[in-house]
């Protein structure tokens, strides 16, 4: 999911067997390439797999980076996507110039929800660009900024539910806070930080919408597993506030990055399978109750940045023979509960990656690679209905 996208030129406001739990973790995990060839004539319709359009704006249109990849070419790539008969269903989107202007007229919506239902997809999830001008740690004018971009997520996100391309989905928002400004201060912080959030859920509340925070460990308050459930507890509204669980990110959590007191794995941790899964469990038992949205995603388990409170995560590509996810597998401790029941929690499931070249994204095997993961999540941990 993205972190905050790079300022265009011109200035922007700014993964085993389907009916038992997610088994032991081996050391190393099957890549999703493996998994394509095992894909057959698929049983399960939901949840509905969905493909994320922001791979085409995150990290890109500034002076010295790759150019934007467009919404069209973005949908046109997804919509050719297939694997043994099955497509993608629908798309989750960046409300962010320029695919969506966050200020778009009903008229630009109207003509949106077209373009994306004549390649017979559906919109899940949207994201809020709250940090451009925004933090929910900032000063009050920060925090109202904040406050307005998910007001203005909410009635684009309304708009399309009227429009009937929307059947459900959130709207993803973070703190917008660096941690090392957080540790300035964690429990006041985190405090003011759950104040904004709850004058979001009464904006979402207003709507008719959901808001998911993101955990990712770049964000104050939200950058490792036990205060991104203090976070969510002292805001207090399960019904309107939740999370959204990357893969990816999360799989940071148990590492402990940016608060190493929280790791859940042994500090000499060599992938062991035994350390992964206990590591797994407590996470995904602590947050899996609060999630209303889900990213299947691969991570190596490396991150960016320097210093002691600036670093953040990176996606790898399904096949990435160095991703630490068996992605079929691991999926399962999302979307199964303690017992290894499927949950049914989430009517959609989209792929997240960010970061990657131009040239990457541009091959239609990458997407058909990242459709064949998805499948299999489906077929491990899905329903039909």
């Amino acid at each position: 999911m993205p972190t905050k996208a790079a300022k265009p030129a011109k200035p922007a406001p700014k993964k085993p067997a389907a009916k038992k739990a997610a088994p032991k973790a081996k050391a190393k995990a099957a890549p999703a390439a493996a998994a394509a060839a095992t894909v057959s004539e698929a049983q399960n319709n939901f949840p509905k797999l969905h493909n994320a359009m922001w791979p085409g704006l995150v990290g890109k249109g500034s002076p010295g980076a790759e150019p934007f990849i467009g919404l069209d070419t973005m949908l046109e790539l997804t919509a050719k996507a297939e694997v043994n008969g099955v497509k993608f269903d629908g798309v989750d989107l960046f409300l962010y110039d320029p695919h969506i202007p966050i200020d778009s007229t009903d008229d630009q919506i109207k003509a949106l929800a077209e373009k994306i239902q004549g390649y017979g997809f559906e919109v899940g999830s949207v994201v809020a660009p709250v940090w451009f001008d925004g933090s929910a740690m900032g000063n009050e004018q920060q925090r109202a900024n904040w406050v307005t971009a998910v007001k203005k997520a909410c009635r684009i996100a309304k708009k399309l539910r009227e429009l009937g391309i929307r059947p459900g989905g959130v709207v993803r928002i973070d703190s917008a806070a660096g941690v090392h400004d957080w540790a300035k201060d964690p429990k006041g912080n985190t405090k003011l930080i759950a104040k904004t959030f709850k004058e979001g859920a009464k904006v979402a509340k207003d709507a008719g919408e959901k808001l998911a925070a993101e955990g990712e460990i770049c964000w104050g308050a939200m950058h490792s597993w036990k205060w991104m459930l203090t976070l969510l507890e002292e805001v207090g509204q399960p019904k309107v506030v939740g999370f959204q669980a990357d893969m990816a990110h999360t799989l940071l959590y148990t590492l402990g990055y940016n608060q190493p007191e929280h790791r859940l794995v042994p500090p000499k941790f060599h992938w062991e399978p035994e350390a992964f899964h206990t590591a797994m469990k407590k996470m995904t038992k602590a947050l899996r109750p609060w999630t209303i949205d889900f990213h299947v995603a691969q991570n190596d388990a490396t991150v960016k940045g320097s210093g002691s409170h600036d670093k953040t995560g990176k996606h790898c590509m399904a096949t990435d023979v160095n991703g630490k996810l068996n992605i079929a597998r691991d999926a399962g401790y999302w979307m199964r509960d303690d017992a290894g029941k499927v949950t049914k929690k989430f009517r959609h499931i989209c792929w997240d990656g960010c970061m990657f070249p131009n040239d990457t994204l541009m091959k239609q095997q990458t997407w058909n690679d990242i459709l064949a993961a998805m499948i299999q999540v489906r077929e491990n941990h899905g329903w039909r209905a």
